[in-house]
């Protein structure tokens, strides 16, 4: 039984072992739903899986509302969207900040999980709630990178996908402005290890710090300057004799903005799970390799980048495009703004996904190719 349309719910998905020896124990995966699932729920139907980024969650109509609805791109009078919210996070499944099955919060009890093991989080809960394959699988970002390995972990289940705005593996510069927002966070007095929890204080200046960097790899620099350029913030003079913390830039203001309203919003310990997941992102590992790895992919993906994307250049999903095993299609977003391109540029991704959705209906999915040739296994 799916939860009614727009509404939070949470499902049991048992005991999750992770990549790298951790369990999860009695874990629970949060998800919404919008428009009704027809067709089999274990063969040809109409469900979309859309897959949030970091520090989102299973709202997508308010993330994504250009994008999903009745008569939108993702059209929820044809089509059932449902989407999860990532293990590790703080929206409803089980991360750093739930309840522990043994009292307390897990806090540092929490093993450290890869962008493998939210999938098979994901894959436990669809099986829970009685799907067993989807029509696509669609993700931008930390989305994205599920998005490709859901194609590579579980091709029988998956006729289409859409991925957007990441890459293959985390670069090392990546992770590098990554673990410098980990160290924000960890250096803060009150992370206290990770069990802060019940404790009264939050490490929130570090978690703060680390928005105010991430925030940066999310905009595009041209996008930045043009705004902010070099204007001091309003009444204040940050050109005086000595620095004064009080006399800031106006860009230094936004940042600080930014910072505060993640703390009002998200907890730290997720943000340290989910980025950490981020770094250990390489779906690579233990498949020979990068270009192996994707040339081994079977399911028809459709790729987009963000021509100004710092985060994530795209150069990185021309890489993805060139080694698919099977490439659907490639699109570019063109916009000033950098990686949220994919968020906030509605007219372009309302043709993308658009596009998208034709070529599901009008491609023969791997699925349908093994049907006509005979052939039971993808």
């Amino acid at each position: 039984m799916l939860a009614a349309p727009g509404e939070l719910a949470t499902v049991a998905i048992g005991d999750l072992e992770t990549e790298a020896g951790g369990v999860v124990t009695q874990a629970h995966i949060a998800y919404r739903r919008w428009g009704e699932p027809t067709g089999d729920l274990s063969g040809r139907n109409n469900i979309l899986l859309v897959e949030h980024a970091l520090t989102a969650g299973s709202e997508a109509d308010e993330w994504w509302c250009e994008v999903i609805g009745p008569g939108k791109a993702l059209d929820t009078n044809r089509y059932c969207v449902i989407c999860t919210n990532a293990l590790g996070s703080c929206y409803g499944s089980t991360g750093p900040a739930s309840d522990h099955p043994d009292g307390g919060k897990w806090g540092s009890r929490f093993p450290a999980i890869s962008i493998r093991d939210m999938v098979h989080a994901e894959h436990a809960f669809l099986s829970a709630i009685g799907v067993g394959r989807v029509h696509a699988v669609i993700g931008g970002s930390m989305g994205g990178a599920r998005t490709l390995e859901w194609t590579l972990l579980y091709p029988e289940q998956v006729d289409y996908a859409l991925v957007l705005a990441v890459s293959a593996r985390a670069s090392a510069w990546q992770i590098g402005m990554q673990t410098a927002q980990l160290d924000a966070i960890t250096h803060d007095p009150a992370w206290q290890g990770g069990d802060y929890y019940g404790t009264g204080s939050a490490p929130d200046k570090g978690l703060a710090a680390a928005r105010r960097i991430a925030h940066l790899t999310y905009r595009g620099e041209m996008e930045i300057d043009e705004r902010f350029g070099t204007s001091p913030q309003a009444g204040e003079n940050p050109l005086g004799a000595f620095r004064d913390e009080g006399q800031r830039f106006a860009v230094q203001s936004y940042l600080e903005y930014q910072g505060v309203k993640l703390t009002e919003r998200f907890d730290a310990g997720a943000y340290v799970a989910l980025t950490e997941a981020l770094n250990r992102h390489d779906i690579g590992r233990g498949r020979g390799g990068l270009n192996k790895a994707l040339a081994s992919s079977k399911v028809p993906t459709m790729i987009v980048g963000v021509d100004t994307d710092i985060l994530y250049p795209y150069h990185q999903q021309e890489h993805l495009s060139r080694n698919l095993g099977n490439l659907l299609a490639m699109s570019k977003l063109s916009s000033p703004v950098g990686h949220d391109a994919f968020l906030v540029e509605a007219r372009q991704m309302d043709r993308i996904l658009r596009t998208f959705v034709t070529l599901t209906e009008e491609t023969p999915s791997t699925h349908d190719l093994a049907t006509a040739h005979g052939l039971y296994e993808i």
